[in-house]
């Protein structure tokens, strides 16, 4: 997971949390290789272990954003001379940086559990969609397997009791009302133990048991197949390079249009349609207005007004590199009011709710109480309701934090002086840094726990902004706190999601804490050699990986560094700035406005607006076949089939993911393929 990651990032940016995949893709080995029987002795693999082993794999698969392998690092090595040149790293520098970044955002997360996890129930979508995935992963291996078990048992006690048996050659196969032949549930009992079932109430359970094994074996079969088609097709992609470019809207046109040149062009990548059936077809409609908005009309505009007179796929002169200064507008708009939305939210509910209890013990009745209470969205009794929490020996002991904490941020410094030097980033200024790193990730944390969205990139943005006030002019000390608070909110993030799926199936929150030490130690190491893989194989950035997310952060650090702007680009910024900024303010005012509430469907989400200009079109087309693909399914399909769609689209992302590394190994080889 770590290395399909690093695939996606450096191609578009996009990384994944890969939690639903690694809970997924865990129980299928464990279950497969490790089965338990009844003569074991061995603890069986549940829910809870499921939840260990998802932690430590989400860990090790965010490694390449949060050290910013697909970002920061990429960065560096593009400086050009006038900016100190470009900084090339070896291996064990690598490891050093990504050391140095790997704690801080873990043991600053735990404390933030029993606020925003245990008390105030934030839902942390992801978190929470994980922990029903391995609910449903786990319900045929031990729920109904119990009951599969209890009900052979009533069988065997009946046919015990009965004192007459069929006649041979009578043919007795108990059919249900829809024909369906019990005898062939392969539940390790004979027939005749179905044909003694008078009840059919028993029947009937017996035939929900195989309904749910069939349904177990068809989710199965959707993965592995999945997970063949998307490496068959990677793999064929390798030796016929046309089918990762289709041109199809040259044929449309007759090539009349060279819409290829413009970057139009289709890219049936079956990793890149499994991300969009992640998604959902909210986010990636966003994409697509925001590939429209950009690559349709902002591109051609900027060019034929002679504002972006180079080749088009320039980052520096071409329209590809005058779009992109709009996108980071748009990401720096919606991060910044975003964080001071929630922050404002947070400090007025915490004084609100302290000024209307004292309010209310004093002067209202137990009635008005009530009535408070439903205001502000408890329900009855609630106050009186125990926290349920886990024991207080499963939790992680404060003194651990508060030295983790501390050793965390000595490593972070040390780290930063091996790899750079005092010269470009004095210890005072990474000590800043990671302190407003940790205030960055606080609301990074909340933002997570009630949209799903870690703003992340956002949130490296504002630290390079106010980074620039104290070192102004060292674009390298200003990527490297952009870096330092990027990675502390993605782990913070990506814990306190795996910390909310064990709070929803009663895990060991110190386990999970312990996982996520293993996974972010571990991909320290494998990190660096994946990238150090891709960069030794392929010209990074180039064709193959554009590395765009270096590219935003490279800009940034210029921009607030007194870097010029493209001509005429200034306005565009300004303008959708404001208008995604009024976005954000309505759509947390829809609980108060009725036409907001009413058409806030309508409003595209800022951050994937953003992506779909940075990206090209092609990624953003085969992601919205994805959403549009799960909104189908999920509006003709029955419930109980809804998680199918999720295991294709990991099948999909993994295999792709999986595959790549093999292509990788062909291309090193310089096997040859078709032109």
């Amino acid at each position: 997971m770590c290395f399909s990651n690093m695939y996606f990032g450096l191609q578009t940016g996009w990384v994944s949390m890969m939690s639903l995949q690694a809970s997924m893709l865990g129980f299928s080995i464990f279950k497969l290789f490790f089965p338990k029987h009844s003569s074991d002795n061995r603890p069986d693999f549940g829910p809870q272990e499921n939840v260990f082993l998802q932690t430590v794999a989400v860990a090790t698969a965010t490694m390449p954003l949060a050290a910013g392998f697909v970002g920061i690092i990429p960065a560096l090595t593009q400086l050009s001379w006038s900016e100190g040149g470009a900084i090339l790293f070896p291996a064990w520098k690598l490891v050093v940086w990504s050391l140095g970044l790997s704690f801080i955002g873990v043991f600053f997360a735990v404390p933030l559990r029993k606020e925003t996890i245990v008390r105030e129930q934030l839902p942390f979508p992801s978190g929470t969609a994980t922990a029903q995935m391995i609910e449903v992963l786990h319900e045929h291996h031990e729920q109904q397997q119990m009951e599969e078990q209890e009900q052979l048992l009533t069988l065997r006690r009946r046919q015990a009791r009965r004192t007459t048996s069929l006649q041979p050659g009578n043919n007795n196969d108990a059919l249900d009302h829809d024909g369906f032949e019990l005898s062939t549930l392969h539940l390790d009992a004979p027939s005749s133990f179905f044909d003694e079932a008078e009840d059919d109430e028993e029947i009937d359970t017996v035939f929900a048991m195989h309904e749910h094994h069939q349904s177990w074996s068809i989710k199965m079969k959707a993965f592995v197949s999945s997970f063949a088609v998307s490496s068959t097709f990677t793999l064929a992609s390798y030796f016929f390079p046309v089918l990762y470019a289709l041109p199809v809207f040259n044929w449309l046109t007759l090539n009349r249009i060279d819409f290829r040149s413009w970057e139009w062009y289709f890219t049936p990548s079956l990793s890149y349609i499994g991300q969009g059936m992640i998604m959902g077809l909210p986010v990636t409609l966003s994409m697509l207005a925001g590939c429209i908005v950009g690559w349709g009309l902002l591109s051609p505009l900027a060019y034929f007004s002679g504002w972006a007179p180079g080749s088009i796929d320039d980052w520096q002169s071409g329209a590809k590199g005058w779009i992109l200064w709009i996108s980071l507008g748009i990401m720096i708009s919606e991060s910044i009011i975003s964080l001071f939305v929630t922050l404002f939210k947070q400090l007025y509910t915490t004084i609100n709710t302290k000024f209307r209890h004292a309010y209310t013990s004093i002067q209202q009745s137990n009635q008005e109480e009530s009535l408070e209470d439903e205001f502000n969205g408890v329900k009855p009794n609630d106050k009186d309701k125990p926290i349920e929490d886990a024991p207080p020996d499963q939790q992680v002991p404060p003194y651990m934090i508060i030295f983790g904490l501390l050793a965390s941020v000595v490593l972070c410094v040390g780290s930063v002086h091996m790899v750079f030097g005092d010269n470009v980033m004095p210890v005072s200024m990474t000590l800043l840094s990671i302190l407003f790193a940790l205030f960055l990730s606080i609301l990074g944390v909340r933002a997570l726990g009630e949209t799903d969205l870690n703003p992340v990139s956002g949130i490296g943005k504002v630290s390079q902004v106010a980074f620039a006030a104290f070192m102004p002019g060292n674009i390298v000390a200003n990527l490297i706190a952009g870096g330092v608070a990027e990675a502390a909110a993605q782990q913070a993030g990506d814990l306190m999601q795996d910390l909310k799926t064990g709070y929803l199936l009663h895990a060991s929150p110190k386990a999970q804490f312990y996982g996520q030490l293993i996974g972010s130690l571990l991909s320290s190491f494998i990190a660096t050699g994946a990238y150090l893989m891709y960069t030794s194989t392929y010209t990074i950035p180039g064709p193959q990986f554009s590395v765009p997310t270096a590219q935003v952060w490279l800009d940034m650090a210029r921009l607030v560094n007194g870097h010029p702007l493209p001509p005429h680009v200034y306005e565009f910024i300004v303008s959708f700035a404001i208008l995604f900024g009024l976005l954000v303010i309505l759509k947390a005012m829809e609980d108060r406005l009725r036409w907001v509430k009413k058409w806030s469907w309508l409003f595209p989400q800022g951050i994937a607006f953003a992506v779909g200009i940075y990206n090209p079109p092609s990624f953003t087309l085969a992601r919205v076949m994805g959403g549009i693909t799960c909104h189908i399914w999920n509006r003709y399909c029955e419930k109980p089939n809804d998680t199918v769609i999720i295991i294709i689209a990991s099948g999909f992302v993994l295999g792709e993911g999986t595959c790549a590394i093999v292509n990788m190994l062909l291309y090193a080889l310089s096997v040859p393929h078709f032109s």
